[in-house]
């Protein structure tokens, strides 16, 4: 790129907002890919197009996708009551409040369903207060931090396998009941033990016999050899009580040469630019890839829609910020800074990003791994600027 888009990504690199980044633009076959800067501050490991990166919360779509892919196999139905591939989950009950005592419960309205975990609205996730803080210390969020349960930060890594996981989520409460509110987070991690329960396989290997090696997509997994590990960039983010941007890394990396404990299907894949463009083309095809078809285009289609409610956008606070919700992913409504509604696409925590304007038949990619992008005005200036592009 010699473009505006590689002159803002420069920019910010070199006032040090960011070490390096990898974007990508591709309508239809045609692709612009620019690597720029390094893979830490003071280093001298420039970014490249096939660098890998822990890209998180865009995590989920995959899942969201293959989800899609088993219940056109009939091996589960969205409706189905999760209870019955998880009866872990069968004795839940619901908090009369999200600040109450855990033994001050009411009865589930309905079960929870394959649905609810896809949409996020099972009734678990992140604790958002009336001020707009992120898990404060109520009882079940203390009671899910002792357990283990970790559902928040990616890092450190729960020691924990699935079956213990998820008997432990089932020992507590829900937040809401199902279907009332959007609550991020906790849905594909669940889902994630569904997924290989109901196909009978570790989630890694549904994942890439149902998607990586169909797409070729090589570079993708939630573990990697040592040498390709050695390469994933260093994750800074701003302190928010000194405000330092500095490293912020809890786990040696050593522990992505493995697979893990528990394959965190909201926030555990490594991938690269142009894996990760093989997923979303799929997406923008309708579910064809190579002639193949991977996808009905209803499948497609269910997961790119919004399915919530203005009152359950709302629910979602900052953390959705007015954006619908699809299947795992976000769904624009409404005009934003960027483009008009129908975009969908989602982010992940570490600083990576994605969305798709199927009306522009336009994909951008944006790798990086400093968190602050995704609360800094880069995104919406980078965004903006890839519709400019001409691959």
């Amino acid at each position: 790129m010699s473009s505006q888009l590689r002159q803002a990504m420069t920019a910010r690199i070199d006032r040090g907002d960011f070490p390096g980044l990898v974007a990508l633009v591709a309508r239809d076959d045609d692709v612009l890919v620019d690597a720029v800067g390094v893979t830490g501050f003071g280093g001298d490991a420039p970014m490249r197009r096939d660098t890998p990166f822990r890209i998180m919360s865009m995590t989920k779509p995959v899942l969201a996708a293959v989800t899609l892919m088993l219940a056109e196999d009939d091996v589960l139905d969205l409706e189905e009551p999760v209870a019955a591939f998880l009866p872990e989950l069968a004795g839940q009950r619901v908090l009369v409040r999200p600040d109450a005592p855990l033994d001050e419960t009411v009865a589930l309205a309905r079960p929870v369903t394959v649905e609810d975990l896809l949409t996020f609205t099972l009734g678990a996730g992140f604790v958002l207060a009336a001020d707009g803080e992120v898990d404060p210390p109520y009882p079940i969020v203390r009671a899910a931090d002792e357990l283990g349960l970790r559902p928040g930060p990616p890092e450190p890594r729960t020691t924990l396998g699935p079956d213990e996981w998820i008997r432990r989520f089932g020992s507590l409460p829900l937040v809401h009941q199902p279907g009332d509110k959007w609550m991020y987070n906790a849905g594909t991690r669940v889902l994630g033990v569904l997924l290989a329960r109901a196909s009978g396989s570790t989630l890694g290997d549904l994942l890439h016999e149902r998607l990586f090696a169909p797409l070729g997509m090589r570079d993708t997994g939630f573990w990697a050899p040592a040498e390709r590990v050695a390469e994933v960039p260093v994750h800074y983010q701003t302190d928010g009580t000194t405000g330092v941007l500095s490293r912020s890394e809890i786990e040696p990396r050593e522990v992505w040469t493995r697979p893990p404990a528990f394959a965190d299907g909201s926030a555990g894949l490594l991938s690269t630019a142009d894996d990760y463009l093989a997923f979303a083309r799929l997406l923008l095809n309708g579910g064809v890839h190579g002639g193949t078809r991977l996808l009905t285009e209803k499948s497609v289609a269910a997961m790119t829609t919004n399915h919530l409610t203005p009152d359950q956008i709302e629910s979602g606070g900052f953390l959705l910020g007015g954006t619908g919700w699809g299947y795992g992913l976000g769904v624009t409504v409404k005009a934003d800074e960027v483009s008009g509604p129908g975009r969908y696409g989602w982010s992940g925590g570490f600083g990576t990003d994605w969305f798709t304007d199927p009306r522009e038949r336009l994909i951008f990619i944006l790798l990086g791994q400093v968190s602050d992008l995704l609360w800094s005005d880069a995104l919406t200036e980078f965004g903006r600027l890839a519709y400019a592009e001409t691959p």
